[in-house]
C-alpha cells in the first residue's frame, strides 16, 4: 500500500508540474510596444505648460475607457493653448484601449520619450496620441497634411514568385483602397494570402480619409515594394499588409500541429497513468 501511494503521489506531482508549464493559449498583449515617436525641437520653459499638460493627458485617459477616439485642448494662457486626441485601432476593445493610453502617462510625467517638447506624437502598437501647441488665432488644416510620412516599416524582401506577388498585392491594394471608401474610417480584411489594414483619424472626413490611404498605398509601392510586410503612417492614416509566404506558413502550421500532437499525447499519457495508479491504490485499500 505504502509503495502504490507513493507511486500515486508521484505520478500527482508531475502532473500537475506538467500542466503547470503547458503554454498559454493567451497571447500577451503588445498593444503598448512603441513603434515610433515625433517630438518638436521646441520645449516649454514655464511651469504652467507642464501643468497643461498634465491635465490634457489625465482626460484623455478618462475618456480612452470610453471611446477608442477623442480629442481637446487646455488652455496655457491667454495666447495659447495644447490641443490633443488619441486615438485606439478599432479592432482592439475598450479595456485595451484604455490599458495603451495609460502607458503612455509615465512617460509624459516623466518627459521620458518627448523631453519638455511643445509638440509630439507618439505611436504604439494598438494607439496613438498626439498633442501640440497652438495659438487661438490659428486653426490647423489636416487634409493639407495628409501627404506627411511620419514613419514607415518595410519587412523582409520577398524570397519567390516575385511576379505573382507583386500581381497579388496590386489586387490587395484595390481591396483595400476601395474598402476603406464605404468604412466609418477603418478597414480589415484578408484577400487570399494577405492580411490588410488601413485606419483613418477619427474625425476626418471620407473623402480625405480615402485620398490619405491612397497616398499610403503609394508610398508602400515605392518604398517598400518588394517587402512581405509593411506599416505606413501619416499624418491622418496608416495601412499595414502582411504576406504569408508559403513555405513559412506551411512550416508554421505543422509546427503547431506537431506541437500540440505531443502536448495533447503527453498529458493523455499522465492522465492514464494516474488514473491506473489512483484504481491499484483503491485495490490496495481494500484488500
Amino acid at each position: 500500500m505504502n509503495a502504490s501511494h507513493s507511486i500515486s503521489t508521484t505520478i500527482i506531482f508531475f502532473t500537475f508540474t506538467f500542466l503547470l508549464f503547458l503554454p498559454s493559449s493567451k497571447q500577451l498583449s503588445n498593444h503598448n510596444t512603441l513603434v515610433y515617436k515625433t517630438c518638436s525641437t521646441q520645449t516649454f520653459n514655464h511651469q504652467s505648460y507642464y501643468q497643461s499638460l498634465t491635465s490634457l493627458f489625465q482626460l484623455l485617459i478618462t475618456q480612452s475607457s470610453q471611446y477608442n477616439f477623442f480629442k481637446t485642448n487646455q488652455a496655457i494662457d491667454d495666447n495659447t493653448f495644447l490641443s490633443g486626441f488619441f486615438q485606439c485601432r478599432n479592432d482592439i476593445n475598450k479595456e485595451d484601449c484604455f490599458t495603451c493610453v495609460t502607458s503612455l502617462l509615465p512617460h509624459i510625467i516623466s518627459n521620458t520619450l518627448c523631453s519638455d517638447s511643445t509638440s509630439a506624437r507618439l505611436q504604439l502598437e494598438g494607439c496613438y496620441v498626439q498633442y501640440q501647441t497652438e495659438n487661438f488665432q490659428e486653426t490647423s488644416t489636416y487634409e493639407s497634411q495628409n501627404k506627411n510620412l511620419f514613419h514607415k516599416i518595410c519587412g523582409v524582401p520577398v524570397v519567390e514568385y516575385y511576379v505573382e506577388f507583386k500581381e497579388l498585392m496590386d489586387e490587395a491594394f484595390t481591396i483595400l483602397e476601395n474598402g476603406i471608401v464605404n468604412s466609418d474610417g477603418f478597414y480589415a480584411t484578408d484577400y487570399k494570402k494577405v492580411k490588410l489594414m488601413a485606419q483613418c483619424e477619427g474625425d476626418l472626413r471620407s473623402c480625405a480619409c480615402s485620398e490619405c490611404v491612397g497616398d499610403a498605398v503609394t508610398v508602400a509601392r515605392e518604398e517598400c515594394g518588394s517587402s512581405v510586410s509593411a506599416e505606413i503612417y501619416l499624418d491622418n492614416c496608416f495601412i499595414r499588409y502582411s504576406y504569408m509566404q508559403k513555405s513559412g506558413a506551411n512550416m508554421n502550421n505543422n509546427t503547431k500541429k506537431v506541437v500540440a500532437i505531443i502536448v495533447g499525447g503527453a498529458a493523455t499519457l499522465f492522465l492514464g497513468l494516474l488514473f491506473v495508479s489512483l484504481l491499484n491504490s483503491k485495490k490496495d485499500d481494500y484488500e
